[in-house]
């Protein structure tokens, strides 16, 4: 039996007029809120986590990243039984495809849409497997043993050009005009252990709270809300998502 302590918070910040992040957790949707949970796990069940926040401006970045989230969360409750590792990575890449081409639909009939795009972060538990799933720079952190480590890479220039400071041109995403997107899907079982927790967070938390400073308000055990609030203390740039699991394992 698995245990996991889910606190999630989703905020708007101080400059931007509306949310273009949002939260799915399994099949409930955050958005300028704030849900906590625990659920136990058997190798039977299917449970998703992802955090996506869009980009386009107006409300554009609000659409595609919900279009993706509930998009998401059917395929993922439809996905069939028994896949292995390879399969489900396949199945994955074919739901990023569709999910493109949705997006991309859209902004061909309705101008208000074109361009609009979403980041996406992810941890899904399926037939008794962990998998990271991650497109753009919203980020998968890992915090063990009083040390905080990133899980996923960012997709972004500043990652092509090898600098540590994060920029915010994107070099993938979904929709938003990018040709060749890809999704990065790791099988992490073996490295889910007792006591760890995950952070997933839009680039909200990142760009306005240093690493070290996260890793410290999760040693003094700082819930998603905490960490949205810092970043909004801290300026509040940009909306702001963070979902915190931490892990309980027999």
């Amino acid at each position: 039996m698995i245990e996991l302590e889910i606190s999630s918070a989703s905020r708007i910040g101080c400059v931007r007029h509306n949310n273009e992040d949002m939260i799915l957790i399994k099949d409930l949707f955050v958005r300028n809120a704030e849900y906590n949970t625990n659920i136990s796990l058997t190798e039977s069940d299917r449970y998703i986590i992802a955090v996506a926040d869009g980009m386009g401006g107006h409300k554009s970045g609000e659409v595609a990243s919900q279009d993706a989230l509930h998009n998401l969360q059917f395929f993922f409750g439809d996905l069939p039984l028994g896949l292995d590792a390879s399969a489900f990575n396949e199945m994955m890449v074919d739901w990023l495809e569709s999910i493109n081409l949705m997006i991309e639909s859209k902004g061909k009939v309705d101008e208000r849409f074109k361009g609009m795009g979403t980041t996406l972060v992810a941890i899904a538990y399926y037939d008794g497997e962990f998998f990271s799933m991650n497109c753009g720079d919203s980020r998968l952190y890992r915090y063990r043993d009083g040390m905080l480590e990133q899980m996923t890479s960012d997709h972004s220039l500043s990652t092509l050009l090898g600098k540590k400071q994060h920029s915010n041109i994107i070099t993938n995403c979904i929709g938003g005009g990018c040709s060749n997107s890809y999704i990065d899907i790791v099988q992490i079982t073996d490295d889910v252990l007792n006591g760890d927790t995950y952070l997933l967070c839009s680039d909200g938390l990142t760009d306005m709270v240093k690493d070290e400073q996260i890793k410290n308000m999760l040693g003094n055990s700082a819930d998603a809300d905490e960490l949205c609030n810092e970043a909004i203390a801290c300026g509040g740039l940009d909306n702001v998502s963070v979902c915190l699991i931490h892990v309980k394992k027999d």
